[in-house]
């Protein structure tokens, strides 16, 4: 699968987001959890930057201490709807960047009623207005891709965005089919695309978990 006009994969290109990426990857550096965090945080800084470039922009007047000059600014930041919890350090990059940017949150877990069964449950969802908004969905794992889906469904309740974007740290190709199919004209960025989804429909090579490497392992419910 390549880079197309809507789906960017960052990693094509040799980049710091490569060198990122095989910190959070190796399994002799992921587990010290504040370098992960950091890494993931870092990853969110780039993508936020490469979608910068999508957004809408006006060039203003300004006044430098020697004279008078025109910049392009943005028009209006993103809001930024973040899945939870794997999701907060991800979120975290991206808010230091778009650093005036209104937040969302929806809550986004898998329930399995057996080792290859499960169904994605939404129970929060907290968000500004989003009529006429762009839209940032973050979730870093897109794996089978029903988180994003179940997000983009439930944040419509909330108003109806000018245009979504999916912002996702590692894809498997299972999960862009998947957007792709519910969803064509909108654009998917991922730090990289991996190979597939396993048994578990974990993605592979993947990291493991990454709400767990950042925040430290949960309890099952």
């Amino acid at each position: 699968m390549n880079e197309s006009a809507n789906l960017h994969i960052l990693n094509r290109t040799n980049s710091l987001i490569s060198h990122y990426l095989e910190q959070i990857r190796n399994t002799e550096k992921q587990n010290f959890s504040m370098r992960f965090r950091e890494n993931v945080n870092r990853i969110g800084r780039i993508m936020a930057y490469e979608i910068s470039k999508q957004l809408e922009y006006a060039g203003v007047a300004i006044q430098t201490p020697l004279c008078e000059t025109r910049e392009q600014v943005m028009v209006e930041q993103p809001v930024l709807v973040t899945v939870l919890r794997a999701g907060l350090a991800f979120h975290q990059g991206f808010l230091e960047m778009f650093d005036e940017a209104p937040s969302g949150f929806v809550s986004a877990y898998r329930h399995h009623t057996n080792k290859h069964e499960f169904e994605v449950i939404v129970e929060y969802l907290a968000t500004p207005s989003l009529d006429g908004k762009v839209v940032l969905i973050i979730d870093p794992m897109l794996a089978t891709g029903q988180s994003m889906h179940l997000a983009a469904e439930a944040i419509a309740k909330n108003g109806k965005p000018a245009k979504l974007i999916f912002a996702s740290l590692i894809a498997a190709p299972e999960g862009i089919a998947f957007l792709r199919e519910k969803y064509p004209e909108i654009p998917i960025y991922t730090a990289a695309l991996d190979s597939h989804l396993n048994e578990f429909k974990y993605i592979v090579p993947g990291l493991g978990d990454a709400g767990d490497l950042a925040y430290g392992e949960k309890m099952e419910a």
